[in-house]
This record gives C-alpha cells, structure tokens and sequence, in this order.
C-alpha cells in the first residue's frame, strides 16, 4: 500500500467532505413511524442506536427507535456489531491497546479474536460465547501519529493514538470537517504516560546530562564525546522517525526552546524499540527513546548546575517531576459512537485498566499516596535553596504544614506561557474529579498546594502559587458534578518558590517548578 502524506490526506477528505462524503457512502431515506416525516441521505453511520446522515439540512443524527430506514444502505438491527477503527502510534498500538482490548472483553465475558488483516493492520472480534457471533469488532493500523491524524481527517479511522498533542492546523482541518474541535478536553483523553529518555550504550561513561545539554547534543552542537568527560570520539545521534509523535515531541520541547534543530546526519527509526536496540550496540551512540522501550541501551539521568538530578521512575513520569513526560492520547471526534465502543473507552479510565497500563509496561494514572518521608530528594532540594531568615521560615511552615499529609501522585502543571493547565494536567482534572465522585476522598481533606519557580520576587511568586491552586482547586471541583462536597474537605495553601524540582535556569526547569500539587490527609 502506498504511504500517502498526511497533508495530501487531510486536503482529499476536506474536499470529499465538501462534496458531500465518500464515494462509497450509501443512500437512504428514513421514515417516522406514523408517516409523517420522510428525510433522505447519504448514511455515513450507524452505532446500533443513532443513525448519522448527511442531509439537506446537514449533518443529523437520528433516533433509529423512531424511523424506519429504506435503502441500500440500511444497517440490520438485528445483527448490528459495533466497529471501531483506530490508528497511529506504533508505540501504544502494539502492546497496550491490544491489553486493554483483551482485558475490557474478559470483564464484559466475550472472546477476543485476533486476526492479522494487513502489514500493520489487525483486527479484534468480540464475540458472544453464547451464539459465536461478534458483537463488536476493534481494528487498528499502527503507523505514526501523524499519518493517524491523517486517517481520521480521511474519515478512515475513529480515533488516533498519538504521541503528542493535536498541532492546530490539524485542529482547524478537523473543525471544518464537522469532528468537533479535537483540543478540548472531552476530544481527547491521556491513555497512559510515557516519558522521553536520552539513552546511550552501557559502556557509555557519561554519567547524566543537562538539560542544555541534551538539546545541543541534538542539535549538533555537541559532537564529540569528550565536550562531556567521556572519550575523544564522534556522537552519533539517533532519534525516531520523523512522523513519530516522539519524534515531534524531540523537535517541540527539547530543540525549538532552544533555537535548534536536527542534524541532517542523524540516524532515523521506524520504531524507538530499534533505536534503543541500535544505540545499546554503539558505544558512541547517542538516542532519545520512549521510558517504555529502553531495552539494553543505559537511560541517563537529567540534571541541573544546582546539582538536581532527575529520573524516569515511574513516579517522576507520573507526577509530571521529571521534565520530559510524555502523554499518551486517544482523539475523539465529535460523532456519536455504538454503546460497546463507549464502555471500552470509560473502561479505559477504570482501576482495572490502570493495573493492565502498569502491566503492560507503561506509567498508569491511578492515584498514589507518598508519604513525606519517602520524598527525602525533594526536601533536601528545598533545604539548598533556602535563603535567609524568611526562606527558613517558609520552609519550617511548609514541612509542619505537610507532615501529617501525603502526596497525592496526581499534579497539575502549566503550558509555557499560559494560564492553561498543559495536556497531562487537563486529564488529571477528570481523573481527581471521576475519584472524588467515587467516594475516594470522603471524611477526609484534599489540600491543593502551589509553587513557583525562583524568578522575581518570592511575595509576587507566593500570591501567583495561591492563584495557580485556587484555579486547580475550582477546576476539580466543577469536574466533579455528582460529587457530595460536603464529606470532603478541600482547602488550598501556597509555598511559593519552597520546594523546587530542577534548576531554575531553563525554561524546563522553570517550568517544573510552577505547579500544583495534592495533598491528602
């Protein structure tokens, strides 16, 4: 099959789109049941409850309880199995999707029947054990994030795994295509998380990197190992390939800050799982790989001149602590799905899914308590940077303040430059809200704590961090519409500049340093 770019892909369905839908598209008129109403058009879907048809009048979904349909197209009713087609991400389609598909068929007591339908392409069947019939069946083709987008903008796909966030020409493609507007919060949900980590051969004598570093590493201007303590050699960098959401993800958020961009000499991947295996094999090899598919090659730390150092545990990936967390996102758009599909996405956010996330190799998202003694580096960080009588009062308030809490792993942390909570922080919104409506937290106090990064003066960062976790505060709680606030208590507090995680002389690191913590007691 030939590989088409993701561009050319968007511009054929928005002018098939114009057209009135694909060729392929059946006619049919549906009927209310007394005769009174007749509307005819193109199906363009049908989830075993709603039909979606493109009219006259638009794009209509339809209560098929109420019409009779007539037509070529007409959809059995009796037979209807629930289709989705999903694609993207090598990354999340190869091993945790196909986990939450075979563990959401065993919760709802179907067989999961995998069949091999193409280079890239598979196909799970749900079938009733009862009668051997499929009552759901879950496709996907696993190529980058890129060409994902590109197969829902082709409406060849109903959801994209991807490795980043949506960029906004792909939001207003997919705007004026009728899916909805795919950057808010209800059009995308976080799957799982993931972590982008520098990783080089385990004979390598580096022992960390800055962040500084990193980015000049790949961007050349590094190119010899001994610019840092190791041998006089040349770096040969490896990095995914370039329709990966990893690859995007390197490009965003290590070389653009920086003002830098990829040699043209770099060594390309088709999957980070053969770079880590490329680069574990090179003792002059330099890589940037997901947490996820480190194999043999040694992850380097990140650290700072301040003399923090940060690495991808999985609590520094969960709490969004270290700097180059990675979510994992399934896009929606805005149509209607059949009533299966439906519950294997709310089971996706389920307790049980988290435990097939964590099996499956990846960070999950349920909610840890970690006790103040188990965050000595944490504290031990806040003590270096105390300056002064008043920053040793602000710290003494903060550890008498936290001693009989615990911190929830569930952070919240800001887009560079932006009031808005960043992508990770958006789900754990929905996340804190769906617990507090459970009953997680009842009879006992949720407390939303702000920090700031050292810039300026300490008051002016105090009264931001206040901000910044009443915000947090206010958006959990609108979240939580069924919740009974009254056996919660939730109140905020702010420590300012305190406690920070990383070196304040980076933008990351700055960056690390604004957020909104939990705490729970």
């Amino acid at each position: 099959m030939i590989q088409r770019c993701a561009a050319f892909r968007a511009a054929l369905f928005s002018a098939l789109f114009a057209a009135g839908g694909p060729a392929a598209a059946q006619d049919v008129t549906l009927t209310s049941r007394d005769g009174a109403i007749e509307l005819s058009g193109t199906l363009l879907g049908f989830d075993g409850e709603f039909y979606r048809v493109d009219t006259a009048y638009g794009e209509l979904t339809v209560d098929g309880s109420g019409v009779l349909c007539d037509g070529a197209g007409c959809p059995s009713l009796t037979d209807f199995v629930a289709e989705m087609t999903i694609s993207g991400s090598t990354t999340l389609g190869r091993v945790l999707m196909p986990a939450l598909v075979e563990a959401f068929a065993l919760r709802r007591e179907l067989e999961a029947v995998r069949e091999e339908t193409g280079p890239r392409r598979f196909t799970y069947a749900l079938l009733d054990p009862n009668e051997g019939q499929p009552v759901g069946r879950f496709s996907f083709h696993l190529t980058t994030t890129d060409e994902g987008f590109a197969d829902l903008m082709a409406d060849d796909a109903d959801a994209v795994m991807a490795l980043r966030e949506i960029r906004p020409a792909e939001v207003e493609i997919a705007r004026q295509a009728g899916m909805g507007v795919l950057d808010e919060a209800n059009r995308s949900r976080v799957i799982a998380l993931d972590a982008m980590v520098p990783v080089v051969a385990p004979s390598n004598p580096v022992a960390d990197l800055s962040l500084r570093q990193l980015a000049r590493l790949l961007g050349g201007r590094i190119s010899n190992w001994s610019q840092l303590g190791g041998p006089d050699a040349p770096v040969v960098v490896h990095v995914p390939d370039a329709r990966s959401g990893l690859a995007q993800g390197i490009e965003d958020r290590i070389l653009a800050p920086a003002g830098l961009s990829l040699p043209e000499t770099a060594v390309r991947h088709e999957t980070t799982a053969a770079l880590a295996d490329a680069v574990a094999e090179d003792p002059f090899a330099f890589g940037i790989a997901s947490v996820s598919e480190t194999g043999f090659a040694r992850v380097l730390p990140i650290a700072g001149p301040c003399g923090f150092e940060l690495e991808a545990d999985r609590l520094a990936v969960k709490t969004e602590d270290y700097p180059l967390t990675a979510p994992m996102f399934l896009y929606l758009p805005a149509r209607r799905m059949p009533a299966l599909v439906r519950e294997f996405l709310s089971f996706t956010r389920s307790d049980a899914a988290q435990i097939v996330i964590r099996r499956a190799g990846f960070v999950d998202q349920s909610p840890e308590e970690v006790p103040l003694g188990d965050q000595g580096d944490r504290f031990a960080n806040a003590i270096s940077v105390a300056e002064g009588d008043a920053g040793l009062s602000e710290l003494k308030r903060m550890v008498a303040t936290l001693r009989p809490m615990q911190r929830l792993s569930t952070s919240f942390r800001f887009e560079p430059g932006s009031a808005r909570l960043d992508a990770q922080s958006r789900s754990n919104v929905y996340q804190l809200a769906h617990a507090i409506e459970a009953g997680r937290y009842d009879t006992r106090r949720l407390m939303f704590v702000g920090f700031s990064d050292g810039v300026g003066p300490a008051s002016a960062n105090l009264d931001i961090a206040r901000q910044r976790a009443a915000a947090v505060r206010d958006a959990v709680i609108a979240a939580a519409e069924t919740a009974d606030l009254e056996q919660v208590t939730i109140g905020t507090d702010a420590f300012g500049e305190a406690m920070p995680m990383a070196c304040d002389d980076t933008s990351w690191g700055r960056q690390a340093n604004r957020r909104v913590e939990v705490w729970v007691r």
